[in-house]
C-alpha cells in the first residue's frame, strides 16, 4: 500500500514537472516572438504585464540563463523521477520504455505544443509569464548572475561583445516595410502619406519647385495698371517683385500687406517697394526634408531657388512640400484638367510643361524621375534632340506620341495606357 502511494506521488511530482517544463518552453518562446514596437506601446500604455516583460527584455542574457536555469533543472529532475518509477514498475526494461516515453512526452508535450502556441499568441503566454520571471529572477540572481558571468566569457573567448542591448533601430527602408505590411490598419491614404513623409528625403526641391519661366511675378518696369490688375487676378498671397526679369528680384510682396493701400485710388511702385519683404534663397538640390524644417525653422514659406552661379531656377512654397506629404489640396482642378486630358480609353493628351513627379502622382504612373523634371526633358533627353510633331517612342513601356512642338519644346503629346496601367478611373 506504501508503495502504491508512493508511486502515484511520484506520478503527480513527474505531470507538475512537465508541466512546468512546458511554461519554461513555451513563455521562452513568448518573450522572444513579442513585437517590441507593441510591447513598447502597451508599457507605454501602462499595461503592467508589458512593463515588467519589457524590462525582463532590456536584459535578454540574464533572462534566456533564468528560463534555461528552470527549464533544465525540471527535465533533468523529470528525467531521473521517470527512471525510479520506470525501475519500480518494470525494471530494467521499463527504464528504457519510460526513457523514451519521457522523449516522447517532452517533445510533444513540453517542448512543440506550448512553442506553437506561444508563437502564436504571444502576448497571451508572455505577459502572465512575465510576473513570475520577475519574482525568479529576484530570488534567483545570484545564480543566475554567475550563470551569465560564465556564459559570456565563453562568448568573449570566441571575440562576441554583449554590448548592443538594443538593436532594434529600422532604416527608412524597413520602415516602409512596417508601413506596407500594416494593410487594412492603415488606410491607403493615410499609408501613402506615411510613405511619402519617408521619401521627404530621396526628393529636392528641384522636384517640385516653380521653374524659372513660369514663375509669375510683378515687373516695376511694368505700367502700374498691368501690376494692379495682375494682384487682382493673382491666385498666389505671395509674389516675387523684380526690375526686368525674375533674376534681378527686389523682394517677395504679401499680397496682405496690401490690403491697406489697394482700396486708395491710386497707389505708387514706391508704396510697393515699402512693403517687400527680403527674399529667402536656397540651394538647389537641397532635400525637401531639410527644407522643410528649415521653413519651420526660419518662420518662412517662400524661397526661391538658385544655382551655383545664383541664377534663380525657381520657386519653391511651403504648399509644395506639403503636398509631396498629402496630395494636391489647395491646386485649382483645372489647371490640372489643361496638363491631362483623357482622349480615349486608353490615350491621354499631356502638356510637355507638366512635372513628370506631379504627372505620376495624379495618373499613378511610374515614369522616370531621376533626370528630367518635366514631361518635355525628359522627352527631349531620351530622344537626345527635339522632336518633331509624329514622333513615336516608348519610356518605361509607355508609348508616345509627339502631337504639337513648339519653341524648341514638346507642348503636346498624347500618351497610350496599357489595360495594366491605367489604373487611374475616369473623374
Amino acid at each position: 500500500m506504501g508503495d502504491d502511494i508512493s508511486l502515484a506521488a511520484l506520478i503527480s511530482l513527474l505531470a507538475i514537472l512537465l508541466v512546468l517544463s512546458a511554461f519554461f518552453s513555451g513563455s521562452e518562446t513568448a518573450l522572444m516572438s513579442l513585437n517590441r514596437y507593441k510591447l513598447r506601446h502597451k508599457a507605454r500604455a501602462g499595461h503592467r504585464g508589458a512593463k515588467l516583460a519589457e524590462n525582463l527584455l532590456q536584459r535578454p542574457d540574464r533572462l534566456i540563463g533564468l528560463i534555461l536555469l528552470g527549464n533544465n533543472a525540471v527535465n533533468i529532475s523529470a528525467s531521473a523521477l521517470v527512471g525510479v518509477v520506470s525501475v519500480q514498475i518494470g525494471g530494467e526494461l521499463g527504464f528504457a520504455i519510460g526513457t523514451a516515453l519521457l522523449t516522447l512526452v517532452v517533445l510533444i508535450f513540453a517542448e512543440t505544443a506550448p512553442k506553437t502556441m506561444a508563437a502564436l499568441h504571444p502576448e497571451r503566454v508572455a505577459f502572465p509569464a512575465a510576473y513570475i520571471y520577475f519574482v525568479l529572477l529576484k530570488i534567483l540572481y545570484p545564480l543566475v548572475w554567475l550563470t551569465n558571468v560564465m556564459a559570456n566569457g565563453v562568448l568573449y573567448l570566441f571575440g562576441l561583445r554583449n554590448t548592443d542591448t538594443d538593436g532594434y533601430a529600422l532604416s527608412r527602408e524597413e520602415l516602409r516595410t512596417v508601413v506596407y505590411e500594416a494593410g487594412a490598419r492603415i488606410s491607403g491614404k493615410y499609408q501613402q502619406m506615411l510613405l511619402s513623409i519617408l521619401d521627404l528625403e530621396k526628393v529636392s526641391v528641384d522636384d517640385v519647385m516653380v521653374p524659372h519661366n513660369e514663375i509669375i511675378g510683378i515687373d516695376l518696369d511694368d505700367d502700374i495698371e498691368e501690376i494692379s490688375a495682375l494682384i487682382r487676378n493673382s491666385q498666389h498671397t505671395r509674389l516675387p517683385v523684380f526690375r526686368d526679369n525674375i533674376d534681378n528680384v527686389l523682394g517677395i510682396l504679401h499680397l496682405r500687406k496690401l490690403a491697406n493701400i489697394f482700396t486708395q485710388l491710386k497707389f505708387t511702385k514706391d508704396d510697393l517697394e515699402g512693403l517687400l519683404e527680403e527674399p529667402y534663397f536656397v540651394p538647389e538640390g537641397t532635400p525637401l526634408s531639410m527644407q522643410l524644417l528649415q521653413f519651420q525653422k526660419g518662420r518662412r514659406r517662400f524661397a526661391l531657388v538658385v544655382d551655383e552661379y545664383g541664377d534663380i531656377q525657381g520657386i519653391v512654397t511651403l504648399e509644395d512640400i506639403l503636398e509631396e506629404i498629402v496630395g494636391e489640396f489647395t491646386t485649382d482642378p483645372a489647371a490640372d484638367e489643361e496638363e491631362i486630358v483623357r482622349e480615349s480609353e486608353s490615350s491621354w493628351l499631356v502638356n510637355g510643361t507638366i512635372n513628370i513627379r506631379e504627372l505620376n502622382r495624379i495618373m499613378d504612373w511610374d515614369l522616370p524621375t531621376e533626370g528630367p523634371k518635366t514631361f518635355n526633358g525628359l522627352i527631349v533627353e531620351f530622344l537626345e534632340t527635339i522632336p518633331e510633331s509624329g514622333t513615336c517612342l516608348a519610356i518605361n513601356g509607355y508609348p508616345i506620341e509627339i502631337i504639337e512642338t513648339r519653341e524648341n519644346r514638346v507642348q503636346l503629346a498624347r500618351i497610350h495606357v496599357t489595360e495594366n496601367k491605367a489604373t487611374v478611373s475616369e473623374s
